[in-house]
């Protein structure tokens, strides 16, 4: 039986901020119009691009994290999200060879596009430059030959005199096919926050919290969506990139024995999702899933009580910009700390740990009441507390991981937090296998875990196993 096609690709940049989130999401939506199933992935940890590729095009953007996941693991899960779908559209983090620390094979996009064996797509920037353009991508092309660069495409070039010359230029120099150019677009400028962009997640659900108040608003990022991909079409040759970026084979990997399929029978997992709390790996989800955990969400900010559940999960956002209003709701407080009391075992990460925190002092140093399972006070910085990627060996048993054993994760916050509890976590921060940070972190009370830290649970098989053992002793 004849297989169908797959293609696979990444889009690279020469530097972060040059405009691969707008270009990713043109193309996503452009090949969408093409009636082509698209799967999305971002490179890295980052939670907020993946939220909107999720946001444009309907389908749970993944991300490929080369620090928290063994090679094996990522590759089965990138080849089980292309089973039912056409296409991979893959953005990449930072710069192309932009990784952790200064190897060029170590969580860079060159070497995850290496790894899964896709093409990439260089986007430059034309502003302002024209034969010069194609010693950029020279540089970019000889400095890791093993890269398949397989096609550039022009950021900011309103004129085509100007996309001409440049593609003269690099087509000469470099042989590398020029596939289009996008003009400046302001109207289609992503809105941003102190942590990079404004998650797509948190406007959509301010939007249903809204109701029809705002649907002018969705109908607004629609339009742009769809002049956006308008725009890809007439200025990308979308024929010719297909051609380059067809997927022979599929990378080596297996997500065979992660999780036991059996243990999360019957078991109901309360998520907290909504406008304050809605950072989450879509991997994560799936693999509770999988193990027969039935997820029910609710809101932190709207809702008076927890569904009936056995675990609970509370990620990041923005709990510091909606402080006021979860102050507010002392009856969903309530309902936590009645968990809590029953042992029900309830994880949080970041956001989470800031909300279950005693207060919580916004950026106006107000203070407000939290929830008080986690007995701190957590404080809004001018500036990053701690950002990128660590290792977390625990040095007592905790709800999530046993004494000794380590959790692969990144943290990335502006908030600071203050407990005088003993800290379960010894971290550490490891860049070109030296040392270079080492610190304490995350807290526990009786089957409660909160820290900073974000972790992808695929990142080895029974990680979840003693979260689930402890949410069955209350079926």
């Amino acid at each position: 039986m004849h297989q169908q096609q797959k293609y696979a690709f990444v889009i690279a940049g020469t530097a972060s901020g040059c405009g691969k989130t707008t270009i990713t999401l043109g193309v996503m939506r452009a090949l969408m119009a093409r009636q082509m199933r698209i799967q999305p992935f971002k490179i890295g940890p980052d939670y907020l691009d993946s939220g909107w590729h999720t946001a444009v095009t309907g389908v749970a953007s993944r991300n490929l994290d080369a620090f928290m996941l063994p090679a094996s693991i990522l590759n089965g899960l990138f080849n089980q999200c292309l089973v039912d779908k056409d296409i991979a559209v893959i953005e990449g983090v930072m710069g192309l060879y932009d990784g952790y620390g200064t190897g060029l094979n170590y969580c860079s996009t060159a070497a995850m596009a290496k790894q899964l064996g896709c093409p990439v797509i260089l986007l430059v920037d034309g502003k302002g430059v024209s034969t010069s353009i194609a010693a950029t991508v020279m540089g970019f092309q000889h400095f890791d030959p093993s890269v398949n660069i397989a096609g550039v495409l022009v950021n900011r070039v309103n004129s085509d005199s100007h996309y001409q010359l440049l593609k003269q230029a690099i087509e000469q120099h470099c042989g590398i096919p020029v596939l289009g150019r996008m003009p400046v677009m302001p109207d289609i400028e992503l809105p941003s926050r102190y942590l990079g962009l404004n998650p797509a997640r948190e406007q959509s659900l301010s939007a249903q919290s809204l109701s029809a108040q705002c649907l002018p608003e969705q109908g607004l990022q629609q339009q742009r969506w769809q002049v956006l991909a308008q725009q890809i079409e007439a200025t990308v040759e979308l024929d010719k990139l297909l051609d380059l970026v067809r997927l022979n084979e599929p990378p080596i990997g297996s997500v065979e024995g992660l999780i036991d399929p059996q243990l999360g029978h019957g078991l109901t997992l309360a998520l907290a999702e909504d406008s304050a709390f809605n950072f989450y790996y879509p991997d994560n989800l799936a693999l509770l899933e999988k193990s027969g955990v039935v997820i029910k969400r609710f809101s932190p900010l709207y809702d008076s009580q927890l569904p009936e559940c056995q675990m609970v999960y509370i990620g990041g956002g923005y709990p510091e910009l909606y402080a006021e209003q979860l102050a507010a709701n002392g009856s969903m407080y309530q309902s936590l700390r009645q968990a809590h009391l029953k042992g029900i075992p309830i994880y949080a990460e970041c956001g989470g740990l800031m909300y279950l925190g005693e207060t919580l002092t916004d950026a106006q140093g107000v203070r407000h009441t939290m929830v008080g399972l986690i007995a701190g006070q957590s404080h809004m910085e001018k500036r990053l507390t701690r950002f990128g990627y660590c290792e977390a060996k625990a040095n007592r048993d905790t709800t999530l991981i046993a004494k000794g054993e380590t959790l692969r994760g990144h943290e990335f916050h502006y908030s600071d937090f203050n407990s005088d509890l003993d800290p379960v976590f010894d971290i550490t921060k490891r860049r070109d296998g030296v040392i270079e940070k080492c610190w304490q972190g995350g807290y526990q009370n009786g089957n409660t875990l909160a820290s900073y830290l974000h972790v992808h649970f695929a990142q080895r098989p029974g990680l979840l196993h003693r979260w689930l053992e402890i949410a069955r002793e209350h079926l």
